[in-house]
């Protein structure tokens, strides 16, 4: 028994020692990796400062992240500085690579137009999270005959995400506090718990407006994530609009 056990922590010290060089060394062709991954996926180049991956811990880290596109369909600019994906601790990430929690801090995205967020011919499978965690963020969109939107993000969770669009999080939402800002100063404050989203301030007063939300749950590819995306807004801002209304009525 004695030496079933000496040669048993002799292995673990084996694996472990391995995985921490493998670490190393697969670590050191992941910036370019992630970058043309990242590249192919939103149509341009992309740009990774650090990449840091611990085998034994099971977590990837990736700090300055940095997305540009530019062409006929539209511009788009994605920064992120921190992001940290939590994989199967002790080498199981060599075997299941799906983030079991995929955190963000900082991120800044601007978009002239939700096409550019349709990849034209995806050649790899999206990436998976079990849960996503925003903080701190921003994404900026330019509206026909609105002006510029930005949706400010103070925190945000989801469940379960397949991440085909740096959107796809909002379909498992589960917790929202934020911010939008719309032309001529106006801003909401939207907070979502429980399947009801809150909307206090400009037309709406001090006094939350709440509304029942059912999340769609698109199957298919990035285009149909975004109809939906633009789908569930208009649905949203109508119930928000009437809910108002009905108050303004009531009293």
């Amino acid at each position: 028994m004695r030496r079933i056990a000496i040669i048993a922590i002799a292995l673990v010290a084996i694996w472990l020692a391995v995985l921490v060089a493998l670490g190393v060394i697969v670590g050191r062709d992941q910036p370019a990796r992630i970058s043309a991954r990242l590249g192919e996926s939103m149509q341009g180049s992309a740009s990774v400062g650090a990449v840091d991956l611990a085998l034994v811990r099971g977590r990837l880290s990736i700090d300055e992240l940095r997305v540009r596109r530019d062409d006929a369909v539209g511009t788009l600019a994605l920064d992120v500085p921190e992001l940290r994906c939590e994989l199967a601790p002790l080498g199981g990430a060599l075997f299941d690579r799906e983030c079991s929690e995929l955190s963000v801090r900082g991120v800044r995205l601007e978009i002239s137009s939700l096409d550019v967020l349709h990849p034209r011919h995806p050649q790899r499978a999206p990436i998976r999270a079990g849960r996503v965690s925003i903080a701190d963020s921003s994404v900026a969109l330019a509206v026909p005959a609105i002006g510029n939107v930005a949706l400010r993000i103070d925190r945000a969770t989801a469940g379960a995400t397949v991440l085909r669009t740096p959107l796809s999080w909002i379909f498992a939402l589960d917790g929202l506090d934020a911010t939008i800002e719309l032309p001529a100063g106006l801003a909401l404050h939207l907070t979502y718990a429980g399947g009801m989203l809150g909307a206090s301030g400009a037309l709406f007063g001090s006094a939350p407006v709440v509304v029942p939300v059912e999340l769609p749950h698109p199957t298919g590819d990035a285009h149909d994530e975004t109809r939906a995306l633009v789908e569930l807004g208009e649905d949203v801002a109508e119930r928000l609009v009437a809910r108002r209304a009905a108050d303004w009525l009531q009293r």
